[in-house]
């Protein structure tokens, strides 16, 4: 989950900020950046409504962050 990582980072967030903004763990966060383990549905909504972005361009299926 790299889009993960870089929006994050463009948003000037560290892990444990992003993870308090959306309730998960920051571990949780980690896991997906490193590509260990993948967010669940609810969690990748989430991630999509913070960072505005359509779900495809999170999972890495579209290149335009918005439709």
């Amino acid at each position: 989950m790299n889009r993960i990582s870089e929006l994050r980072k463009a948003a000037g967030l560290n892990q444990a900020e992003l993870a308090e903004k959306i309730g998960i763990y920051q571990s949780a966060l980690s896991s997906w950046e490193r590509g260990e383990t993948e967010p669940d549905n609810d969690s990748i909504v989430k991630l999509a409504g913070y960072f505005e972005v359509t779900i495809d361009y999170l999972l890495g299926r579209a290149n335009k962050t918005r439709d």
